[in-house]
């Protein structure tokens, strides 16, 4: 019997967007879904600015699932295109449509045409933890030790 959650999507805008692909595997052993974009028209992005993208869907994570959206690794490494909260996270109980918030962190304008692949989408297990207010943490090698502290 198979064990992997059930992703539930749904369009949007089932006449208009239905040339859109939904997030898909594109070889056999991909970690991640890529994501495409439902434009309307071009959008071009010109270097540090923001925007929010379209994809035409709206998906059910089942509960104890989470969705994570990272970034594609040829656009950022070719353009510079990343996601401004990477990864970012949809929610077991989110309905509304996904959309993809990217930044351009390179040199120049990127035009983003409806059908772009921008990013990927991971599903994972997830727990939710218990919390405990104490007064005195246990001790460790590192400690309190920040960034940079093995000296590696």
């Amino acid at each position: 019997m198979d064990q992997s959650p059930l992703i539930r999507f749904k369009r949007i805008r089932p006449q208009k967007d239905a040339d859109v692909p939904l997030p898909a595997y594109m070889t056999p052993d991909a970690a991640g879904m890529d994501i495409c974009v439902a434009l309307d028209d071009d959008i071009v992005l010109p270097p540090g600015e923001i925007t929010l993208l379209p994809t035409g869907f709206a998906m059910a994570v089942p509960k104890g699932f989470e969705a994570q959206i990272r970034p594609r690794s040829g656009l950022a490494v070719k353009h510079g295109i990343g996601l401004i909260n990477s990864p970012g996270t949809i929610d077991a109980d989110y309905r509304g449509e996904v959309k993809i918030a990217v930044i351009n962190l390179g040199k120049n304008a990127y035009r983003f045409k409806r059908g772009d692949r921008v990013a990927q989408m991971i599903i994972n297990r997830l727990c939710q933890a218990r919390v405990q207010l104490v007064e005195i943490l246990d001790e460790t090698g590192r400690s309190s030790g920040g960034f940079g502290h093995t000296g590696k």
